[in-house]
C-alpha cells in the first residue's frame, strides 16, 4: 500500500521525537496511543481496542510495532517498518487471568536489551492501563519508568504542508456533512435519521475526496439537551421550534476538521438572537488575536472580554490542537485555549475554536478549526457562521 508520506517526512518526525527523548534524558520509548502510532510508523488500522505498541530506540534507525498475530500483516501493509521489525502476540493473551499482552512486549524489549534503560510510557494514555503498567514493571525490575503521556502530541502540533493538505480536504468534508446535516432537519422527521444523513456525507466525502469515520460521534442536541454538549441523539421527532446544535467533524486520512454550527427552526426568540450576536462578535475577536507569538492564553481573553458585552462570563475551555486522531476524541491533548496557558502560537499550528455558551436550558455553540499562518489564522471551513434559521421547513412523517 502506498504511503501517505514521504519517507523524508516520517524520518524528520522520527527525529523530532528522539530529539524530545533527548532532553528527558530517554534511551527507549513506548508508544500506545495510535494517532500517535501512526503518526511516526503509518500503522492505521481499526485494532486499538487491543493491546498494540510501538517501541522507539533511541540509537536505532526504525521503531518496532508489537500487536496482534492477525494485525501484523496490517502492520506490514501500512507502515514503512521492515518486516523484522513487526512483531505479534497470539490470540491467547486476549482477555486471559493468566497472562497480557505486555508479557510479550515486555520479552521484546528483553530481547533487544532495553530492559534497563529509562522507558517512556504514555501513562494518561486512553490505550495503556493500570494492568498493562504493572505487568510492565512486574517483568522490567531493572528499568526506570518516566511519564511521557504527550512527547510525540507536541511534536505533533506543527503540521507539514501535506498534513495541511488533508486537513483542508477535511474541511471540505465538514461543509458537505454540516450541510447534509442543515438540510435534513426538518419539523417530523427524528434525530436518528438526520445523524444517518450525517454518517453517509461522512463516510462519502466530498467532491471526490475520500471521507473516513470520525473520531467522535455527531452530536445533534435539540431543545433543552442544548444546554449539555455531548449528549447524543435519540428517536425525538422535531416539532418546528426547536433550537438545535451540531458538532461534527470532516475527516481525511485520518485528519480531522471539527465544525459546530447552530440551527433555529423556527422564529428565533430574543434571547437566542442575543445569544447568536454573542457567540457571533466573540468568535471574531478570539480569532483576530490569533497571531504567531500570541499564547493560547491570549485568544481566551479576547473572547472573554467580548462577550463581557453582552453580559456573559466563560471560563470554561474555548478550544485545543487538533489533527490525526482516533476514537474516542479528536483532540491532541497538548495545548489547551483557555485562560493562562501559556502555549505559544508557531505557524502550522491547528486548533479547533468551540467557545459555545450552555445556559440552564438552551445553548449556542459556533466553532471553527483553524491554522495559525505568518500573520494571523486561516479557518480551514467555508461555512456561514450565523444563527441558521429554517421556518416552516417540514419533512415526511419518521417512520418509526
Amino acid at each position: 500500500m502506498e504511503l501517505l508520506f514521504d519517507m523524508s517526512e516520517y524520518y524528520n518526525r522520527l527525529k523530532k521525537v528522539k530529539d524530545s527523548m533527548e532532553e528527558h534524558g530517554l534511551d527507549v520509548l513506548l508508544v500506545s496511543n495510535p494517532s500517535n502510532i501512526n503518526y511516526l510508523s503509518g500503522y492505521d488500522a481499526y485494532s486499538f481496542y487491543v493491546v498494540q505498541a510501538l517501541i522507539v530506540i533511541k540509537d536505532q534507525d526504525q521503531p518496532y510495532w508489537i500487536g496482534r498475530r492477525q494485525d501484523a500483516n496490517g502492520a506490514k501493509l501500512t507502515t514503512w517498518l521492515e518486516d523484522d521489525h513487526i512483531y505479534y502476540y497470539t490470540d491467547d493473551y486476549l482477555h486471559s487471568t493468566t497472562k497480557h499482552p505486555m508479557d510479550v512486549i515486555a520479552h521484546v524489549l528483553k530481547q533487544l536489551r532495553q530492559d534497563r534503560r529509562r522507558i517512556g510510557l504514555e501513562m494518561g494514555s486512553y490505550y495503556f492501563s493500570a494492568i498493562a503498567y504493572e505487568t510492565l514493571k512486574g517483568w522490567l525490575p531493572d528499568a526506570t519508568f518516566v511519564n511521557t503521556t504527550n512527547l510525540v502530541s507536541y511534536v505533533r502540533m506543527i503540521k507539514s504542508a501535506r498534513e495541511l493538505q488533508y486537513m483542508r480536504h477535511a474541511a471540505r468534508n465538514a461543509e458537505l456533512a454540516m450541510q447534509t446535516g442543515v438540510d435534513s432537519i426538518k419539523t417530523g422527521v427524528s434525530e436518528n435519521e438526520v445523524v444517518a444523513n450525517i454518517y453517509q456525507a461522512q463516510m462519502k466525502g466530498a467532491g471526490g475526496i475520500d471521507g473516513d469515520y470520525p473520531s467522535i460521534v455527531p452530536l445533534l442536541l435539540s431543545g433543552v439537551k442544548t444546554s449539555s454538549p455531548h449528549l447524543t441523539w435519540d428517536g425525538a421527532t422535531f416539532q418546528g421550534n426547536e433550537i438545535i446544535t451540531l458538532e461534527l467533524a470532516g475527516v481525511h486520512k485520518r485528519y480531522h476538521s471539527p465544525l459546530a454550527r447552530t440551527i433555529k427552526l423556527g422564529k428565533p426568540s430574543d434571547r437566542e438572537r442575543r445569544l447568536s450576536d454573542a457567540l457571533h462578535d466573540a468568535m471574531d475577536a478570539a480569532l483576530s488575536a490569533v497571531k504567531p507569538g500570541e499564547m493560547c492564553g491570549d485568544i481566551a481573553m479576547a473572547w472573554t472580554e467580548a462577550i463581557k458585552k453582552y453580559g456573559f462570563d466563560k471560563y470554561d475551555r474555548l478550544g485545543y490542537s487538533v489533527g490525526l486522531s482516533y476514537p474516542p476524541n479528536w483532540s491532541e491533548h497538548t495545548a489547551s485555549i483557555r485562560q493562562n496557558n501559556q502555549t505559544v502560537l508557531q505557524p502550522n499550528m491547528v486548533f479547533h475554536l468551540i467557545p459555545g455558551l450552555w445556559e440552564e436550558d438552551c445553548g449556542l455553540e459556533f466553532s471553527e478549526t483553524f491554522v495559525v499562518t505568518e500573520d494571523g489564522c486561516e479557518t480551514l471551513a467555508d461555512y456561514p457562521r450565523e444563527l441558521i434559521v429554517k421556518e416552516d421547513v417540514k419533512g415526511a412523517p419518521s417512520q418509526r
